[in-house]
């Protein structure tokens, strides 16, 4: 999965929810923060597209990545771009539990708060 890392960024950065959905597994279980967790790829496959749809755009920066077993840990840097002409940076890290080589647990860790302002 990590020599992946590039194409699921690509994907999400290109705002393309079912790109992205392909690397979940069809029972994942994804957390964005601190909202409630998503479970199935195609609820998060719903709630993504959406969620793209309130952005102008975004672009990640991928720091550094580890990975142990089956965990894949990584942190970088997101920039999101509002409707509105506006953009927030923020530090993200991502734990993935990957199953049969797709992401079975996706977790972000930021503060996105400045998002819904």
């Amino acid at each position: 999965m990590p020599d992946r890392l590039p194409a699921l960024f690509n994907a999400i950065d290109a705002r393309d929810a079912e790109a992205f959905a392909s690397f979940l597994s069809p029972d994942v279980e994804f957390i964005f923060a601190n909202a409630p967790a998503l479970h199935g790829r195609e609820q998060v496959q719903t709630a993504i597209a959406g969620f793209f749809a309130s952005l102008a755009g975004l672009r990640h920066e991928l720091n550094e990545s580890w990975q142990n077993g089956d965990c894949l840990i990584m942190h970088g840097k997101v920039t999101y771009s509002r409707l509105d002409g506006s953009q927030l940076c923020v530090p993200f890290a991502n734990i993935f539990k990957l199953r049969d080589g797709l992401i079975g647990e996706y977790q972000i860790f930021g503060d996105f708060s400045a998002l819904a302002t």
